[in-house]
Protein backbone atom coordinates (compact mmCIF):
# COMPACT_ATOMS: atom_id res chain seq x y z
CA UNK A 1 0.00 0.00 0.00
CA UNK A 2 3.18 2.16 0.97
CA UNK A 3 4.74 1.72 -2.53
CA UNK A 4 0.97 2.68 -4.34
CA UNK A 5 0.90 5.63 -2.51
CA UNK A 6 3.98 6.78 -3.12
CA UNK A 7 3.60 5.79 -7.03
CA UNK A 8 0.41 7.56 -7.15
CA UNK A 9 2.20 10.76 -5.76
CA UNK A 10 4.65 11.29 -7.86
CA UNK A 11 2.46 10.17 -11.05
CA UNK A 12 0.55 13.62 -9.72
CA UNK A 13 3.33 15.66 -9.45
CA UNK A 14 4.98 14.69 -12.38
CA UNK A 15 1.61 15.36 -14.22
CA UNK A 16 0.28 18.56 -11.89
CA UNK A 17 0.29 21.78 -13.66
CA UNK A 18 3.53 23.94 -13.57
CA UNK A 19 1.70 26.61 -11.62
CA UNK A 20 0.50 24.49 -9.21
CA UNK A 21 4.39 23.39 -8.10
CA UNK A 22 5.63 27.20 -7.93
CA UNK A 23 5.86 29.34 -4.47
CA UNK A 24 3.33 30.67 -3.19
CA UNK A 25 3.03 34.52 -3.43
CA UNK A 26 4.51 36.60 -0.68
CA UNK A 27 2.37 36.76 2.45
CA UNK A 28 0.36 33.20 1.34
CA UNK A 29 0.30 30.79 4.56
CA UNK A 30 1.76 27.63 3.78
CA UNK A 31 2.11 26.05 6.51
CA UNK A 32 -0.08 24.31 9.39
CA UNK A 33 0.08 26.59 12.21
CA UNK A 34 1.67 24.60 15.25
CA UNK A 35 -0.27 23.06 18.69
CA UNK A 36 0.79 25.20 21.33
CA UNK A 37 3.09 24.07 23.25
CA UNK A 38 1.49 23.95 26.81
CA UNK A 39 3.13 25.25 29.81
CA UNK A 40 1.28 22.43 32.09
CA UNK A 41 0.12 18.94 31.22
CA UNK A 42 -1.96 17.10 33.43
CA UNK A 43 -3.52 13.73 33.69
CA UNK A 44 -6.67 13.20 34.85
CA UNK A 45 -8.43 9.38 34.93
CA UNK A 46 -11.90 8.48 34.95
CA UNK A 47 -12.99 4.32 36.09
CA UNK A 48 -16.30 2.66 36.31
CA UNK A 49 -17.22 4.12 39.51
CA UNK A 50 -18.09 7.30 37.83
CA UNK A 51 -14.98 9.16 39.19
CA UNK A 52 -12.57 11.03 38.03
CA UNK A 53 -9.25 10.90 40.42
CA UNK A 54 -9.46 14.70 40.36
CA UNK A 55 -12.14 16.82 42.25
CA UNK A 56 -10.13 19.80 42.05
CA UNK A 57 -7.22 21.56 39.83
CA UNK A 58 -5.10 24.49 40.10
CA UNK A 59 -4.28 26.02 36.82
CA UNK A 60 -1.96 29.24 36.58
CA UNK A 61 -4.23 31.99 34.68
CA UNK A 62 -3.03 33.09 31.00
CA UNK A 63 -1.04 29.70 30.51
CA UNK A 64 -1.51 27.06 28.19
CA UNK A 65 -2.39 24.02 29.70
CA UNK A 66 -2.71 20.36 28.26
CA UNK A 67 -5.21 18.12 30.15
CA UNK A 68 -5.55 14.34 28.98
CA UNK A 69 -8.41 12.66 30.21
CA UNK A 70 -7.46 8.58 30.44
CA UNK A 71 -11.07 6.07 31.08
CA UNK A 72 -9.65 3.37 33.07
CA UNK A 73 -12.77 1.58 32.97
CA UNK A 74 -13.85 -2.03 31.91
CA UNK A 75 -17.59 -1.26 31.50
CA UNK A 76 -18.66 -0.53 27.33
CA UNK A 77 -18.43 3.38 26.26
CA UNK A 78 -22.85 3.11 25.30
CA UNK A 79 -23.10 2.05 28.92
CA UNK A 80 -20.06 3.97 30.68
CA UNK A 81 -18.81 6.86 28.50
CA UNK A 82 -17.11 9.68 30.23
CA UNK A 83 -16.10 13.33 28.97
CA UNK A 84 -14.20 16.31 30.43
CA UNK A 85 -16.22 19.56 30.05
CA UNK A 86 -14.84 22.46 31.06
CA UNK A 87 -17.68 25.13 31.77
CA UNK A 88 -17.00 28.77 31.67
CA UNK A 89 -17.34 30.90 35.06
CA UNK A 90 -21.14 32.05 36.11
CA UNK A 91 -22.63 28.60 34.28
CA UNK A 92 -25.42 26.88 35.95
CA UNK A 93 -23.60 23.50 36.30
CA UNK A 94 -26.82 21.58 37.04
CA UNK A 95 -29.03 23.01 34.01
CA UNK A 96 -26.31 23.06 31.58
CA UNK A 97 -25.92 18.77 32.56
CA UNK A 98 -29.64 18.33 32.03
CA UNK A 99 -29.25 19.96 28.66
CA UNK A 100 -26.47 17.47 27.91
CA UNK A 101 -28.33 13.92 28.96
CA UNK A 102 -30.10 14.58 25.94
CA UNK A 103 -27.91 15.44 23.57
CA UNK A 104 -27.08 11.73 22.34
CA UNK A 105 -26.73 12.54 18.51
CA UNK A 106 -23.44 15.02 19.79
CA UNK A 107 -22.01 12.88 22.36
CA UNK A 108 -24.01 14.67 25.27
CA UNK A 109 -22.64 18.36 24.67
CA UNK A 110 -25.48 20.20 23.87
CA UNK A 111 -25.51 21.97 20.26
CA UNK A 112 -27.58 25.54 21.42
CA UNK A 113 -25.99 28.70 21.04
CA UNK A 114 -25.73 29.69 24.31
CA UNK A 115 -24.99 25.77 25.63
CA UNK A 116 -22.03 25.68 23.34
CA UNK A 117 -20.81 29.50 24.77
CA UNK A 118 -21.09 27.76 28.37
CA UNK A 119 -18.11 25.46 27.64
CA UNK A 120 -14.36 26.62 27.79
CA UNK A 121 -13.39 23.33 26.99
CA UNK A 122 -14.33 19.41 26.54
CA UNK A 123 -13.10 15.99 25.57
CA UNK A 124 -14.39 13.36 23.34
CA UNK A 125 -16.53 10.66 24.61
CA UNK A 126 -14.43 8.26 25.38
CA UNK A 127 -14.53 4.58 26.17
CA UNK A 128 -12.67 2.04 28.17
CA UNK A 129 -8.75 2.14 27.61
CA UNK A 130 -9.25 5.36 25.74
CA UNK A 131 -7.59 8.79 26.34
CA UNK A 132 -7.86 12.28 24.55
CA UNK A 133 -6.42 15.82 25.47
CA UNK A 134 -7.41 19.09 25.09
CA UNK A 135 -5.33 22.45 24.91
CA UNK A 136 -7.03 25.58 26.85
CA UNK A 137 -6.12 28.40 28.64
CA UNK A 138 -8.40 30.31 31.30
CA UNK A 139 -7.16 33.78 31.15
CA UNK A 140 -9.02 35.40 33.85
CA UNK A 141 -8.43 34.07 37.58
CA UNK A 142 -11.21 32.21 39.22
CA UNK A 143 -12.95 28.97 39.95
CA UNK A 144 -14.87 27.06 36.81
CA UNK A 145 -16.25 23.84 37.42
CA UNK A 146 -16.05 21.11 35.19
CA UNK A 147 -17.86 17.50 34.75
CA UNK A 148 -18.21 14.59 32.64
CA UNK A 149 -21.42 15.00 30.59
CA UNK A 150 -22.60 11.16 30.43
CA UNK A 151 -26.16 11.15 31.76
CA UNK A 152 -26.31 10.91 35.27
CA UNK A 153 -22.84 11.02 35.67
CA UNK A 154 -22.36 14.79 37.03
CA UNK A 155 -23.64 14.40 40.33
CA UNK A 156 -20.68 12.55 41.01
CA UNK A 157 -18.26 13.11 37.81
CA UNK A 158 -17.58 17.36 38.74
CA UNK A 159 -15.24 19.07 40.53
CA UNK A 160 -13.57 22.67 40.18
CA UNK A 161 -10.37 23.91 37.96
CA UNK A 162 -9.13 27.28 39.89
CA UNK A 163 -7.16 29.90 37.98
CA UNK A 164 -4.56 31.92 40.34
Amino acid sequence: MKKLTTTLFAAALTLAPASLLAAPAAGTATEKKEDKKADLEITVTCNDQMQFDKKEIEVPAGKVVKLTLKNVGQVPKVAMGHNFVILNKGTNLSAWAMKAMVAKPTDFIPTEEADKKAILAHTKLLGPGEEDSIIFTIKEAGDYEFLCSFPGHFALMKGKITAK
